[in-house]
């Protein structure tokens, strides 16, 4: 019991290479479908093996590297293949990636001088909005009779730029005593 949250991470690192294998072929209705299922289950480990990892004292130093690494992996992954098939504007990739790089930069220095900030709650809002809204462009127009479909997830991916730069703020001013202590 004490490696499955971090099996469980791996399998969300395997299962964001087959999405972005499958995300550069042709996408056909069965095969878009089949990406939306992938990415809905990788997303679903991203909570499952937070609360097994805490459920059974099952936290381990390379789940606390590895977990939000993967995380990171699979929106940047559905972010970058969204692109070119025209459902995300390269400039909100942009930033969602730069923020998410900067933080996880400030979060190595400011554990390397033994200070630990866990995720708030805020982040974890923008991380359930940008897979909701990354699933809804990933899955294909015309199979549900939801018009507007893609605007939907669009909007939340919209939504999730605001709180992805909200909560990148929030880091950086909880952690403003890092710049201070380093010289």
């Amino acid at each position: 019991m004490k490696n499955l949250p971090n099996l469980i991470t791996a399998a969300r690192l395997a299962l964001t290479a087959l999405l972005a294998v499958l995300l550069m072929l042709e996408q056909s209705r069965p095969l878009a479908v089949f990406c939306c299922l992938i990415f809905t289950i990788a997303a679903v480990t991203d909570l499952l093996d937070g609360y097994v990892a805490r459920r059974y004292g099952a936290v381990s130093t390379l789940g606390k590297l590895l977990d939000p690494l993967a995380d990171k992996l699979l929106v940047t992954t559905a972010l970058i293949m969204l692109i070119p098939m025209n459902r995300v504007p390269a400039w909100i990739a942009l930033l969602i990636l730069s923020r998410e790089i900067l933080v996880t930069g400030l979060r190595g220095i400011a554990s390397s001088v033994g200070i630990v900030v866990a995720a708030s709650g805020l982040g974890k809002i923008k991380s359930i909005t940008q897979y909701v809204g990354l699933g809804i462009l990933i899955f294909p127009l015309g199979v549900l009779p939801i018009p507007f479909l893609h605007e939907i997830g669009l909007f939340l991916v919209y939504i999730a730029l605001i709180l992805t730069l909200w909560s990148g703020a929030d880091y950086f001013y909880r952690l403003r005593r890092v710049f201070l202590t380093e010289g």
